[in-house]
């Protein structure tokens, strides 16, 4: 899931670049806050994957 989020970033920064490009600043901003979440989303899928495994590890340690 995480890479799918970091992949939707940087096709929407790819796009913010265009329409920056092309003179569009409301699709810039548009593009680029939608990229930055997008970014935001994958670090938390992650963060969230690590702290599950942290509890595995400690599980098996009280074990």
């Amino acid at each position: 899931m995480e890479r799918v989020f970091q992949i939707t970033a940087v096709i929407l920064i790819g796009v913010a670049a265009y329409f920056l490009w092309q003179n569009g600043m409301d699709g810039v901003f548009v593009a680029a806050v939608l990229g930055a979440v997008a970014f935001l989303l994958s670090i938390r899928f992650q963060v969230k994957e690590r702290l599950k495994q942290r509890e595995n590890e400690t599980a098996e340690i009280d074990l």
